[in-house]
């Protein structure tokens, strides 16, 4: 019985973090296809470099979004390291998300609004799944068991001394 109550555990934590990560991501699209159309619409730049650029915002926004809020509970130890991966497989995420909307565009001619929405928008789906599993695995950490028991039992034994006190 206790394996069941491991594995559903497991599968809760993991539901609870999916829906996190899908809260950050999904105001983060609204981020990135709304810098995207703003910067299409109003400059002259051709469509990948104003979806790189849309992107580049998007992932400034994603990285608060994701160490503050979905993975507020994660090691953060290493701050510089995390940073340091979170941009490297971000980075990966961007080549990705526009290598679709560039083949798309330069490789079939589907330049028309629409079609380049759609096409961001499907990159940005494909680049999501490499993000999820790249972030939960490299960048926003698990703290080991061991390491959050002891944090946890830290707490309580302080928490006890200063009822002590009173």
């Amino acid at each position: 019985m206790s394996e069941r109550r491991t594995l559903r555990t497991q599968v809760e934590q993991l539901a609870r973090e999916i829906a996190k990560f899908g809260a950050v991501g999904g105001v983060g699209v609204f981020v990135n296809l709304g810098v995207f159309n703003l910067v299409r619409h109003h400059t002259d730049l051709p469509v990948v470099r104003a979806s790189i650029i849309a992107t580049v915002v998007a992932i400034a926004f994603n990285y608060v979004g994701f160490r503050y809020f979905a993975y507020r509970d994660r090691d953060k130890s290493r701050r510089t390291r995390e940073l340091t991966l979170f941009l490297l497989f971000s980075a990966v995420g961007l080549v990705i998300e526009n290598g679709v909307l560039y083949t798309a565009t330069y490789g079939f001619d589907m330049d028309t609004s629409l079609q380049s929405n759609v096409f961001k928008f499907v990159g940005i789906g494909i680049a999501t799944l490499f993000r999820f599993w790249s972030y939960r695995t490299w960048v926003f950490r698990a703290l080991p068991a061991r390491e959050a028991v002891e944090a946890a039992e830290s707490i309580l034994a302080e928490d006890q001394a200063q009822r002590v006190k009173k």
